[in-house]
Parts: structure tokens; C-alpha cells; sequence
């Protein structure tokens, strides 16, 4: 039997993206996915609802739970939590995938998204996970919780570009750290982080428009990805991983089918590298 089969995942940020495409990919295991995300009528610039991720979800195999869930609201999070594993019996993994950002300097940077930032990065972060880690804990699975956050790299070159950002993001690094030592063979906590940028809607609007999106890599390689690290036990915790180093570990070599176009030279992605400062 697969290590997903029958097993409950909750992704937060599941609408659409790279949250969507994991949810795509365990649901051909016969998974239950619990959608986590704000979106549940149909946005102007942003392609996805909850609904229509669980129509997909289903359609590939897998049993959808479209729960409406701003991550920053207690009350909200702990509904969908119970919600999810009175639904489907408990809950095995938690896969924080929602974020914010925004790529300004610190002066620039005004308070009401520094908050948001913040209050989703990372105060949603440690909500979902520890109101999922009791279900976690009793789990028969070897459960996981997954952040889809960077290593920590303390280059300036991302500590002086976007202040904010980059001390929002990396919270959920720590809180993969701190996590899996406080639960160390009990729950495994990983990080995941891509090689290159992702053909995400952050990238179409906030980041680099269309000329990047044509350098960058589907969000299905972060899928493929994250079903490897799941599918690991206990004793694979405390990492910070990168999509390409875990599929060529899975024996992957060639990785053009997560190109979105061919031709393009790939951009690297942020948090990776020295550079300039």
C-alpha cells in the first residue's frame, strides 16, 4: 500500500499553486486533502478557488475537504482543524504552504503588510501547526509537517534587499527547526525550498510578470518533491531541502518536463546563493 493511500493532508494556501499541485499529487495515492485558503468565489487576478481545487482533487483520485480559512484567525483555523479530522478520521501530514510577500525596502515598507506578512509567514505558520500536531502525534502514519520555506541564509544580499520578507519567510524556516527538535521521533519536520522560481501567481503579479514566468519550473516539480519527503519516515527531520537535490535522490536526472518554456534560461530563486550583496 502507498504511504499516502487513505491518509489525510492538510494544506494551507491549497487553491491554487504549488499547495494545489501537492494536493493534485497525493490525491492520485487515493489522499484526503483538507483545502485551507480565503479564495472561495472566483478573484480577478488570482486563477483558483477552494471548490474548484476539490473538484480536481477528486477528479485525481483523492477525497476533498474546501474549507475557507483565513490562517491569521484562531477561531477559523481551529475549526478547520476539527472540521478536517472529524471528516476524515485524524490528521497525518500538514503541509504549511500559504505566505505573503512583499519585495520592498524597509522604508517603503508599510506596517499593514509588514503585519501581513508577519501574521501569515509567521504567526498562521506556528497556528496551523500546533493545532494539527495533536492529530499529528496520535497519527499511525509516520506523520510530517512540511513548511514550503527557504534555508536559512544570512547573506546580505537577502537580509538588506527586502528586510521584512526575508525575516517573514525565515520564521518558518526556524519553526521547522525548533519543531522537529521539540518533536523529534514522534513527528518529522522538514522544509522544502525550490532550485529555481515557480510559475506561481507571485511570480505573474508581484515578481517578474511574464518574462519570468516563461524562466521558470511548474510548481509540479515542488509537488513531486514534497510526495518524496513524505513518503520518508521519523528519522528524516530537521531538513532543509531543495526540489532538484531530492528528486536526483530519488534517482531523477532529467528535469526539462517541469520547464515551462524550453528555450528559457532558468532563474534561480531566492534565498539561494551569495551573489552581490
Amino acid at each position: 500500500m502507498h504511504a499516502l493511500k487513505g491518509k489525510t493532508l492538510l494544506i494551507t494556501g491549497a487553491s491554487r499553486g504549488i499547495g494545489l499541485a501537492s494536493a493534485r499529487r497525493a490525491a492520485r495515492y487515493g489522499a484526503n486533502i483538507a483545502i485551507l485558503a480565503k479564495t472561495d468565489t472566483p478573484h480577478p487576478r488570482l486563477k483558483g478557488t477552494i471548490h474548484e481545487a476539490a473538484a480536481a482533487i477528486e477528479g485525481a483520485g483523492g477525497r476533498a475537504l474546501a474549507l475557507k480559512t483565513d490562517i491569521r484567525d484562531e477561531t477559523q483555523v481551529s475549526a478547520a482543524v476539527e472540521n478536517t479530522a472529524k471528516t476524515f478520521g485524524g490528521i497525518d501530514f500538514c503541509i504549511n504552504n500559504a505566505s505573503a510577500i512583499a519585495l520592498s525596502p524597509t522604508l517603503a515598507t508599510e506596517m499593514k503588510r509588514y503585519d501581513l506578512m508577519h501574521d501569515i509567514n509567521a504567526r498562521g505558520t506556528f497556528l496551523v501547526s500546533k493545532l494539527c500536531l495533536p492529530y499529528l502525534l496520535a497519527s499511525s502514519a509516520p506523520a510530517h509537517i512540511l513548511m514550503i520555506a527557504p534555508p536559512l541564509n544570512l547573506s546580505p544580499r537577502w537580509l538588506s534587499r527586502h528586510a521584512a520578507y526575508t525575516v517573514a519567510k525565515y520564521n518558518m524556516s526556524l519553526y521547522a527547526l525548533a519543531f522537529a527538535g521539540e518533536f523529534q521521533g514522534r513527528v518529522a519536520v522538514n522544509a522544502l525550498w525550490p532550485r529555481t522560481t515557480i510559475a506561481t501567481a507571485a511570480i505573474a503579479n508581484i515578481i517578474g510578470g511574464e518574462a519570468m514566468m516563461r524562466r521558470s519550473r511548474t510548481p509540479d516539480i515542488m509537488a513531486d518533491a514534497a510526495h518524496a519527503i513524505l513518503k520518508r519516515g521519523l528519522a528524516f527531520t530537521g531538513n532543509f531541502c531543495i526540489d532538484e537535490e531530492i528528486l536526483e535522490s530519488e534517482g531523477m536526472t532529467d528535469f526539462d518536463r517541469y520547464r515551462v518554456d524550453p528555450a528559457a534560461d532558468l532563474q534561480e530563486d531566492f534565498f539561494l546563493g551569495e551573489g552581490p550583496a
